[in-house]
């Protein structure tokens, strides 16, 4: 876990108002740090017995099993694949040209994906921009550069008044700290209305130096991406919040009291009454043999003339503990409207009619358009202040068609190559031209690249027919 010092926000050259700015988002970024920290953990399935232990039916000793649980993931992942974005369309529907190149350069459609993830992990994620020349793009006069951040690696602040971001930081790099050897921030984009801050350490943790690159945008160079937000929250809120957190709590501390019943069922306790104290104490020291073996003998005791008496007592049951299982697992698809199968919960018996897992998924569709919505807005502010950074003017000057890209997502409900290419057949069928078009192509199953090279060869087919016509006239000309 991460812990910002105040240092950074006196660093050399950053000026009294901008100082203030950034001790409190230090202030804000220390605070969320245990918060986040606890997501990611859940997230990733390590849950600690001890602090899921009831104090009845564990004892201390287990406390250092581990079980592992991917209900976070779960949760958290099945709704992201639903959400695939899918690049940016012009106005006129045709690619746009300049925001297309700048997608492609930052890679987002593979960055969108993972944002997604840390997004509804953590209920936000921000996007950051910054100009760059090294990214040359045609018909602009820079590039620009797009980087997506965790709230474990930025901070923001919200103005209520204007709706969006007042200011905020990312950390950019890491680098090893000589005196400790942990890895702490080396480089620092602290971002404002006016300004893009810089801040680099120096060669101790005392020693930072702010670096200012003015710009001309009016606001800061920062965009939320934000889950389930609320007046009170307006960065959202996790798909991994207290109540889905109890929940998982129940699974391991179920599995593992399921995981001591099986030790128990499979050696179970056995009673000898009446022996000597020799005997006992060879039974004593050798109970793995006396377990395993096929014949327990044993004498009168000579002391008291009784017969040893041999016993088992009954076994666990395990029973109780699946059907908890299954309770929690049906609890949990309730919470994360996903349905239950991702949970683990198949009933062979008496299997889930293909209608019955539409419906269920339906609420999941629902979710991901939510989703789909949300951030679509946030990547059509991304793009707007993308061209303008490349195109060095502010947002207000990008011409019409420049500012009204916007962003494509696939259709969350995912249905079959079968299902969407009977669709288009219908759609052709009722519209003249629509067989033509990239959409239909798209719609039966064929992706980018497949339809590049079908338009291609069509073009091909379409020049060699040409031509045979051509010498075919000719031909006949000569004949005449």
């Amino acid at each position: 876990m991460m812990q910002l010092t105040t240092n950074i926000a006196m660093a050399k050259g950053l000026p009294k108002e901008e100082q203030k700015e950034l001790g409190r988002l230090i202030d804000i970024f220390n605070k969320h740090q245990t918060a986040n920290a606890l997501k990611r953990r859940y997230y990733e399935g390590h849950i600690k017995l001890s602090e899921v232990n009831l104090g009845l039916a564990l004892p201390k000793n287990v406390t250092g099993l581990e079980i592992g649980c991917a209900w976070g993931e779960k949760a958290v992942d099945v709704l992201a694949a639903r959400s695939m974005f899918d690049g940016y369309v012009g106005a006129n529907g045709e690619d746009a040209s300049l925001m297309s190149q700048i997608a492609t350069q930052n890679r987002m459609i593979a960055e969108y994906m993972k944002a997604s993830k840390e997004e509804l992990k953590y209920g936000c994620v921000f996007g950051t921009l910054s100009a760059d020349r090294s990214m040359a793009i045609a018909g602009a006069k820079q590039g620009c550069r797009i980087r997506f951040h965790t709230p474990e690696n930025a901070a923001a602040e919200w103005d209520g008044e204007k709706g969006r971001i007042g200011c905020g930081f990312a950390i950019i790099a890491l680098s090893e700290d000589p005196n400790t050897n942990e890895r702490r921030p080396s480089l620092i984009h602290f971002h404002t209305e006016t300004d893009l801050w810089i801040i680099r350490r120096g060669m101790d943790d005392f020693d930072w130096r702010a670096e200012r690159h003015p710009h001309i945008m009016g606001r800061p160079l920062m965009e939320p991406l934000v889950w389930n937000a609320t007046a009170a929250k307006p960065f959202g809120r996790s798909r991994l919040k207290e109540p889905e957190r109890r929940l998982m709590q129940a699974f391991v501390r179920t599995v593992c009291n399921a995981t001591i019943g099986l030790e128990f069922a499979t050696s179970p306790q056995k009673y000898l009454l009446g022996v000597t104290e020799d005997q006992y104490e060879t039974l004593v020291n050798e109970k793995f043999q006396q377990y395993v073996g096929a014949i327990i003998a044993s004498t009168t005791n000579p002391e008291t003339g009784e017969k040893p008496s041999f016993g088992q007592l009954q076994q666990g049951n395990i029973t109780p503990h699946v059907e908890m299982l299954k309770k929690l697992a049906e609890s949990m698809a309730a919470a994360t409207h996903i349905p239950v199968t991702e949970f683990g919960v198949v009933t062979e018996a008496n299997p889930m009619s293909s209608d019955a897992i539409l419906a269920q998924s339906q609420e999941l569709v629902a979710l991901a358009e939510q989703l789909n919505s949300g951030n679509g807005d946030s990547l059509s502010i991304i793009a707007k202040m993308a061209q303008a950074i490349a195109l060095d003017v502010p947002m207000s000057e990008l011409t019409e068609d420049q500012a009204a890209v916007m962003p494509h997502f696939k259709n969350p409900a995912m249905p079959s190559v079968a299902v969407t290419a009977d669709a288009a057949v219908k759609i052709a069928a009722a519209r003249q031209g629509f067989g033509q078009t990239d959409v239909f192509l798209e719609m039966i199953g064929f992706d980018q690249a497949d339809i590049r090279r079908i338009k291609s060869q069509e073009s091909r087919a379409r020049g060699v027919a040409f031509l045979s016509e051509l010498e075919a006239e000719e031909e006949t000309g000569e004949t005449a």
